[in-house]
């Protein structure tokens, strides 16, 4: 475009300066014209043909070129003006076109004007011998005409240009950017890999074509490769870690299961002789069956949560879910007579996929957080309803809520709440971990929401979970 324009405007100048060659050649000789006689006819009859119409008389004369505009103006101010047809005619000046004419001086260079009904003219005047005023004329028709060609053809030659340079560089960039193209899938590859838990592979690599550290792609790709690889030792390193510490609490509570079962069958029997022993001894024999018995809980929670670690296959078996949640209710109610537990479930059984006992776990604790982290008088509701994904389990009460900085954390291990949800009944803070865990491994979802007075538990299930 930069290019079209600084033509047309030189071509413009060039067309304009040699309109002007022409039209100072016209004028000087229809001033020498004008300044003499008509010459008369030869004896023959012979000589210049004198045909009649307005305007100057030179316009006849040999050598005029068409479209000329002439105008003598006398001392007088009288004018005659006329202007020479494409056949050779004279023909008159409308009077706005000879007021234009007669603006111009002879001090002025040639001028453009758009006369009156003819179009734009380069216009000058020069003076005769006889003192009179010749003003000439020439149109600017052929020079626009040239004009509007030549800016034809840039639009034209632009447009295959421009669609030329389009298609070459569309192919060209594509060719330059397939390797980075190729990065970027790489790169959103390990990006869609599960890499916060289990064992964690990264099959996925940069090709070496585009790893070459001589061009800027090849050195983003041998960067992220080399990020791949430090990536990967990390989780290896962290999943050796964290196999260790599982198979150790794995070991741990499977050792301590026979000691504690020792020890509960001794207190058990020595409770049995209570009304022998002081009652300091009693007491502490009490405590230390409480306490044998809490420890069991824990061990087995420990238990499970290894197992299910491990990835080992559970029951897969049909769950009526509104059985489970019948029973879970009224195992709540007994338990917590001081809450109220309303349930909400559809006209037809709700049946799923899975591992019974787990799942009956999963409300069961649900329902047991519930009601060890809310005060007597609170409302505790649980739904059943499916969609064309799976089943909705939904358990929500009107307490006090999760802390907003404990949301996040609510289902890892040992995780308690504050005092506004203390642990009144001597939880293990393993329970909403052990519920995350069992929808895991129905490929289910858990998430929390929770504003005082407004906290739901919803668990997602698909119709065939079990793992």
């Amino acid at each position: 475009m930069a290019i079209g324009a600084g033509t047309e405007l030189a071509l413009s100048q060039y067309l304009v300066h040699q309109l002007d060659g022409q039209l100072v050649d016209a004028a000087r000789r229809s001033a020498m014209i004008s300044g003499y006689p008509p010459p008369p006819p030869r004896p023959d009859g012979s000589g210049p043909i004198r045909r009649p119409g307005p305007g100057p008389e030179f316009l006849d004369a040999p050598g005029q070129p068409v479209g000329l505009v002439a105008a003598v103006i006398t001392y007088d101010h009288t004018m005659q003006a006329g202007v020479l047809t494409r056949l050779g005619a004279r023909e008159g000046l409308s009077q706005a076109a000879q007021t234009q004419v007669a603006a111009i001086t002879p001090r002025d260079r040639p001028v453009t004007r758009d006369l009156d009904g003819l179009g734009r003219y380069r216009l000058m005047a020069t003076v005769n011998r006889l003192g009179e005023v010749i003003v000439s004329g020439l149109p600017l028709s052929d020079v626009d005409e040239t004009m509007f060609r030549v800016l034809v053809i840039f639009a034209v030659v632009a447009a295959v240009a421009l669609l030329a340079a389009t298609t070459v560089g569309i192919v060209v960039i594509r060719r330059a950017l397939a390797p980075l193209t190729r990065v970027a899938a790489t790169a959103a590859q390990v990006a869609g890999l599960p890499l916060d838990r289990g064992e964690v592979t990264l099959p996925v690599r940069v090709p070496e074509r585009d790893a070459n550290p001589s061009t800027e792609v090849g050195q983003m790709g041998s960067a992220l490769n080399r990020m791949l690889d430090h990536i990967s030792a990390a989780l290896s390193t962290r999943q050796a870690s964290e196999t260790r510490v599982r198979q150790f609490v794995a070991d741990a509570s499977h050792e301590l299961r026979t000691p504690l079962t020792a020890i509960r069958g001794y207190t058990e029997l020595a409770q049995r002789r209570r009304d022998e022993m002081p009652d300091e001894v009693a007491h502490a024999m009490g405590r230390v069956q409480s306490e044998a018995q809490r420890m069991t809980r824990l061990v087995e929670d420990l238990l499970l949560l290894a197992r299910l670690d491990s990835g080992r296959p559970l029951e897969r078996e049909q769950v009526d879910l509104s059985q489970l949640a019948v029973d879970a209710v009224s195992d709540a109610h007994i338990a917590g007579p001081d809450h109220q537990w309303n349930l909400d479930l559809p006209d037809e059984p709700v049946l799923v996929t899975g591992d019974g006992a787990r799942l009956h776990q999963v409300l069961a604790n649900l329902l047991a957080n519930a009601r060890s982290h809310t005060g007597p008088g609170t409302t505790v509701t649980v739904a059943l309803s499916t969609d064309t994904e799976g089943v909705l389990l939904r358990v929500a009460d009107d307490g006090p809520g999760v802390p907003p900085e404990l949301q996040s954390e609510v289902f890892e291990r040992f995780t308690r709440g504050d005092t506004s949800r203390s642990r009144r009944a001597g939880g293990t803070g393993l329970g909403l971990s052990i519920v995350a865990a069992v929808v895991r491994a129905h490929h289910g979802t858990i998430v929390v929401r929770s504003v005082p007075g407004d906290t739901e538990f919803v668990v997602r299930l698909p119709f065939t979970g079990g793992a």
